[in-house]
Protein backbone atom coordinates (compact mmCIF):
# COMPACT_ATOMS: atom_id res chain seq x y z
CA UNK A 1 0.00 0.00 0.00
CA UNK A 2 2.59 2.57 1.01
CA UNK A 3 4.61 1.71 -2.60
CA UNK A 4 0.73 2.78 -4.12
CA UNK A 5 1.06 5.87 -2.58
CA UNK A 6 4.68 6.89 -3.42
CA UNK A 7 4.10 6.14 -6.77
CA UNK A 8 1.14 8.09 -6.87
CA UNK A 9 2.75 11.01 -5.31
CA UNK A 10 5.98 11.10 -7.18
CA UNK A 11 3.23 11.12 -10.22
CA UNK A 12 2.00 13.87 -8.98
CA UNK A 13 4.82 15.73 -8.48
CA UNK A 14 6.31 15.15 -11.65
CA UNK A 15 3.04 16.55 -13.15
CA UNK A 16 3.23 19.40 -11.04
CA UNK A 17 6.86 19.76 -12.81
CA UNK A 18 5.83 19.50 -15.88
CA UNK A 19 3.05 21.75 -16.00
CA UNK A 20 5.35 24.48 -14.15
CA UNK A 21 7.60 23.90 -16.94
CA UNK A 22 5.14 24.32 -19.99
CA UNK A 23 3.89 27.48 -18.39
CA UNK A 24 6.89 29.17 -18.11
CA UNK A 25 8.16 27.72 -22.16
CA UNK A 26 4.27 29.26 -22.81
CA UNK A 27 4.59 32.64 -21.09
CA UNK A 28 8.26 33.40 -22.13
CA UNK A 29 7.40 32.90 -25.68
CA UNK A 30 4.35 34.92 -25.47
CA UNK A 31 6.84 37.35 -23.64
CA UNK A 32 8.95 37.63 -26.58
CA UNK A 33 6.53 37.80 -28.56
CA UNK A 34 4.76 41.26 -26.78
CA UNK A 35 8.80 42.51 -26.70
CA UNK A 36 9.16 42.12 -30.42
CA UNK A 37 5.56 43.54 -31.30
CA UNK A 38 6.57 46.64 -28.70
CA UNK A 39 10.10 46.68 -30.38
CA UNK A 40 8.68 46.69 -33.98
CA UNK A 41 5.74 49.05 -32.92
CA UNK A 42 8.41 51.69 -31.55
CA UNK A 43 10.72 51.37 -34.43
CA UNK A 44 7.94 52.22 -36.62
CA UNK A 45 6.91 55.59 -34.62
CA UNK A 46 10.48 56.33 -34.44
CA UNK A 47 11.03 55.87 -38.09
CA UNK A 48 7.95 58.08 -38.92
CA UNK A 49 8.87 60.97 -36.66
CA UNK A 50 12.44 60.98 -37.58
CA UNK A 51 11.08 60.77 -41.49
CA UNK A 52 8.33 63.67 -40.14
CA UNK A 53 11.91 65.66 -39.02
CA UNK A 54 13.76 65.25 -42.41
CA UNK A 55 10.99 67.07 -44.05
CA UNK A 56 9.51 69.60 -41.55
CA UNK A 57 12.98 70.89 -39.54
CA UNK A 58 15.11 72.33 -42.11
CA UNK A 59 18.82 72.99 -41.18
CA UNK A 60 21.02 70.52 -39.37
CA UNK A 61 18.30 69.25 -37.22
CA UNK A 62 16.67 67.93 -40.23
CA UNK A 63 20.05 66.61 -42.21
CA UNK A 64 20.08 64.52 -38.79
CA UNK A 65 16.95 63.19 -38.95
CA UNK A 66 17.30 62.01 -42.40
CA UNK A 67 20.88 60.37 -41.73
CA UNK A 68 19.42 58.41 -38.87
CA UNK A 69 16.57 57.31 -40.62
CA UNK A 70 18.82 56.50 -43.74
CA UNK A 71 21.52 54.56 -41.53
CA UNK A 72 18.26 52.66 -39.35
CA UNK A 73 16.96 51.16 -42.73
CA UNK A 74 20.18 49.97 -44.64
CA UNK A 75 20.85 48.27 -41.38
CA UNK A 76 17.98 46.96 -40.76
CA UNK A 77 17.52 45.42 -44.70
CA UNK A 78 21.17 44.20 -44.55
CA UNK A 79 20.31 42.25 -41.26
CA UNK A 80 17.00 40.84 -42.34
CA UNK A 81 18.73 40.24 -45.85
CA UNK A 82 21.68 37.96 -43.95
CA UNK A 83 19.30 36.20 -41.69
CA UNK A 84 16.97 35.22 -44.09
CA UNK A 85 19.76 33.26 -46.17
CA UNK A 86 21.72 32.06 -43.69
CA UNK A 87 19.26 29.50 -43.55
CA UNK A 88 19.92 28.43 -47.22
CA UNK A 89 23.44 29.06 -47.44
CA UNK A 90 25.59 28.46 -44.39
CA UNK A 91 28.20 30.36 -46.07
CA UNK A 92 27.15 33.50 -44.88
CA UNK A 93 27.89 32.95 -41.56
CA UNK A 94 30.75 34.56 -42.17
CA UNK A 95 29.29 37.58 -43.80
CA UNK A 96 27.20 37.78 -40.67
CA UNK A 97 29.78 37.89 -38.31
CA UNK A 98 31.01 40.71 -40.38
CA UNK A 99 27.43 42.61 -40.33
CA UNK A 100 28.07 42.52 -36.16
CA UNK A 101 30.56 44.21 -36.17
CA UNK A 102 29.31 47.14 -38.45
CA UNK A 103 26.33 46.79 -36.38
CA UNK A 104 28.37 48.28 -33.25
CA UNK A 105 29.72 51.02 -35.55
CA UNK A 106 26.36 52.02 -36.36
CA UNK A 107 24.69 51.78 -33.42
CA UNK A 108 27.35 53.96 -32.28
CA UNK A 109 26.81 56.72 -34.62
CA UNK A 110 23.32 56.53 -34.23
CA UNK A 111 23.19 57.01 -30.61
CA UNK A 112 25.73 60.25 -30.95
CA UNK A 113 23.19 61.84 -34.12
CA UNK A 114 20.47 61.19 -30.97
CA UNK A 115 21.95 63.47 -28.90
CA UNK A 116 22.74 65.87 -31.22
CA UNK A 117 19.53 65.96 -32.23
CA UNK A 118 18.53 68.03 -29.11
CA UNK A 119 21.48 69.98 -29.61
CA UNK A 120 20.91 73.75 -29.29
CA UNK A 121 24.01 75.04 -30.70
CA UNK A 122 23.37 75.07 -34.07
CA UNK A 123 26.85 76.41 -35.16
CA UNK A 124 28.50 73.69 -33.78
CA UNK A 125 26.52 71.50 -35.28
CA UNK A 126 26.50 72.47 -38.54
CA UNK A 127 30.69 72.39 -37.87
CA UNK A 128 30.39 68.55 -37.60
CA UNK A 129 28.00 68.14 -40.24
CA UNK A 130 30.67 66.61 -42.55
CA UNK A 131 32.18 64.23 -39.95
CA UNK A 132 28.82 62.64 -39.35
CA UNK A 133 27.51 62.37 -43.08
CA UNK A 134 30.57 60.67 -43.68
CA UNK A 135 30.59 58.66 -41.46
CA UNK A 136 27.11 57.65 -42.15
CA UNK A 137 28.59 56.92 -46.02
CA UNK A 138 30.85 54.61 -45.19
CA UNK A 139 28.67 52.56 -42.73
CA UNK A 140 25.38 51.94 -44.90
CA UNK A 141 27.75 52.01 -48.06
CA UNK A 142 29.12 48.83 -46.39
CA UNK A 143 25.56 47.42 -45.37
CA UNK A 144 24.63 47.88 -48.81
CA UNK A 145 27.23 46.00 -50.06
CA UNK A 146 26.72 43.11 -48.40
CA UNK A 147 23.21 42.93 -48.28
CA UNK A 148 23.62 43.20 -52.28
CA UNK A 149 26.32 40.41 -52.31
CA UNK A 150 24.28 38.00 -50.19
CA UNK A 151 21.57 38.54 -53.00
CA UNK A 152 23.38 37.88 -56.12
CA UNK A 153 24.57 35.21 -54.16
CA UNK A 154 20.83 33.73 -53.61
CA UNK A 155 19.69 35.31 -57.19
CA UNK A 156 23.14 33.29 -58.70
CA UNK A 157 22.27 29.65 -57.08
CA UNK A 158 18.47 30.27 -58.09
CA UNK A 159 19.86 31.06 -61.72
CA UNK A 160 22.21 27.62 -61.84
CA UNK A 161 19.33 25.76 -60.16
CA UNK A 162 16.71 26.89 -63.16
CA UNK A 163 19.73 26.62 -65.72
CA UNK A 164 19.82 22.77 -64.98
CA UNK A 165 16.31 22.10 -64.23
CA UNK A 166 15.62 23.34 -67.87
CA UNK A 167 17.76 21.29 -69.09
CA UNK A 168 16.76 18.20 -67.64
CA UNK A 169 13.07 19.39 -68.55
CA UNK A 170 14.36 19.61 -72.51
CA UNK A 171 15.86 16.46 -72.32
CA UNK A 172 12.50 14.65 -70.75
CA UNK A 173 10.59 16.23 -73.49
CA UNK A 174 12.53 15.23 -75.81
CA UNK A 175 12.73 11.49 -74.89
CA UNK A 176 8.66 11.99 -74.46
CA UNK A 177 8.38 13.23 -78.33
CA UNK A 178 10.91 10.67 -79.17
CA UNK A 179 8.19 7.38 -79.73
CA UNK A 180 8.99 5.07 -82.71
CA UNK A 181 7.60 1.84 -83.84
CA UNK A 182 9.15 -1.37 -82.24
CA UNK A 183 11.12 -3.18 -84.66
CA UNK A 184 9.86 -6.98 -86.06
CA UNK A 185 12.25 -9.60 -84.52
CA UNK A 186 14.35 -10.95 -87.06
CA UNK A 187 13.00 -13.92 -88.27
CA UNK A 188 15.12 -17.13 -86.75
CA UNK A 189 17.10 -18.52 -89.85
CA UNK A 190 15.68 -22.96 -90.18
CA UNK A 191 17.39 -25.31 -89.23
CA UNK A 192 19.92 -27.01 -92.18
CA UNK A 193 18.35 -30.14 -93.49
CA UNK A 194 20.30 -33.23 -92.51
CA UNK A 195 22.80 -34.64 -94.73
CA UNK A 196 22.39 -37.74 -96.59
CA UNK A 197 24.71 -40.64 -95.30
CA UNK A 198 28.57 -40.32 -96.70
CA UNK A 199 28.43 -41.68 -100.66
CA UNK A 200 31.55 -43.51 -101.66
CA UNK A 201 33.53 -41.51 -104.06
CA UNK A 202 32.27 -41.91 -107.13
CA UNK A 203 32.87 -38.31 -108.95
CA UNK A 204 29.13 -37.20 -108.72
CA UNK A 205 28.13 -34.21 -106.08
CA UNK A 206 26.36 -35.60 -103.10
CA UNK A 207 22.44 -35.21 -102.87
CA UNK A 208 21.44 -32.95 -99.46
CA UNK A 209 17.62 -33.85 -100.14
CA UNK A 210 16.66 -37.17 -98.38
CA UNK A 211 15.88 -39.73 -101.73
CA UNK A 212 12.73 -40.25 -102.88
CA UNK A 213 11.52 -44.14 -102.78
CA UNK A 214 12.40 -46.10 -106.09
CA UNK A 215 10.11 -46.62 -109.00
CA UNK A 216 9.12 -49.83 -108.99
CA UNK A 217 10.26 -51.89 -111.86
CA UNK A 218 9.07 -54.79 -113.95
CA UNK A 219 11.26 -57.10 -112.72
CA UNK A 220 9.48 -56.64 -109.77
CA UNK A 221 6.75 -59.28 -108.72
CA UNK A 222 3.22 -57.68 -107.68
CA UNK A 223 2.21 -58.62 -104.74
CA UNK A 224 -1.94 -58.71 -104.00
CA UNK A 225 -2.69 -55.40 -101.84
CA UNK A 226 -4.96 -58.21 -99.73
CA UNK A 227 -3.84 -62.07 -98.58
CA UNK A 228 -6.42 -64.32 -99.37
CA UNK A 229 -7.93 -66.00 -96.91
CA UNK A 230 -6.83 -70.02 -96.55
CA UNK A 231 -9.37 -72.80 -95.99
CA UNK A 232 -10.79 -72.64 -91.82
CA UNK A 233 -9.49 -76.15 -90.33
CA UNK A 234 -12.62 -78.38 -89.11
CA UNK A 235 -12.69 -80.38 -85.93
CA UNK A 236 -14.61 -83.45 -85.19
CA UNK A 237 -16.47 -81.94 -82.45
CA UNK A 238 -18.25 -79.46 -84.79
CA UNK A 239 -21.41 -80.23 -86.32
CA UNK A 240 -22.40 -80.26 -89.56
CA UNK A 241 -24.17 -77.77 -91.29
CA UNK A 242 -27.22 -78.17 -92.50
CA UNK A 243 -29.26 -77.06 -95.46
CA UNK A 244 -31.57 -74.13 -95.21
CA UNK A 245 -35.45 -75.28 -95.57
CA UNK A 246 -36.84 -73.96 -98.79
CA UNK A 247 -40.12 -74.67 -97.37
Amino acid sequence: MEAVIAVVALLFVLFVVLGAYATVKVVGAAKRGVDRTITQARRTVEDHTLRAKSFAQPGPAGEIAQLRLKLRTSMRATQEALHAGVAEDESLKESIGLFERLSAHGHELDAELRRLESEPDKSTLGERLPGLRERTERITQSADSLRWAARDRARRFADDDLDSLSTQIDVEAGALRHWTTAEPASATPPPPWPEAPAAPDTGTARQTWPQTPKARTAEEPTRPAITPPSPRPTYPWQKKTRPESTT
